[in-house]
């Protein structure tokens, strides 16, 4: 069941928004995503969906748990280097609030119910 806390909401705007950059420096679209970044970001929201840190989700770059496959894992990384630092001209406030979150310490991974 997807979360709507303020936490992953802000997660989600700011993955989706590096997404459409990077897409649309790399990939010449508008408007819409290519298939190779509308199926990446599919991902990535399935991924939200699951987290185990739920509410609690430490910043990427900080997780302990790394729970993207090796193929989209490493798409993101590429996206993220391209968009991050284009992302405080281009959308100040999602950048400043997401390095903010990464200042915020890691919380433990939580244990599993048998």
């Amino acid at each position: 069941m997807p979360s709507t806390s303020r936490r992953l909401t802000r997660e989600r705007r700011t993955v989706q928004a590096m997404i459409r950059l990077y897409c649309r420096d790399h990939h010449k679209t508008t408007g819409k995503l290519c298939p190779d970044c509308d199926s990446l970001w599919d991902y990535v929201q399935r991924r939200l969906d699951r987290c185990v840190f739920g509410e609690k989700k430490p910043t990427c770059a900080k997780c302990p748990v790394h729970c993207y496959a090796p193929d989209p894992r490493a798409q993101i990384k590429v996206v993220m280097r391209y968009a991050g630092p284009r992302m405080l001209a281009r959308h100040p406030l999602l950048a400043l609030g997401h390095i903010m979150h990464g200042w915020q310490d890691t919380p433990p991974v939580p244990q599993r119910k048998s």
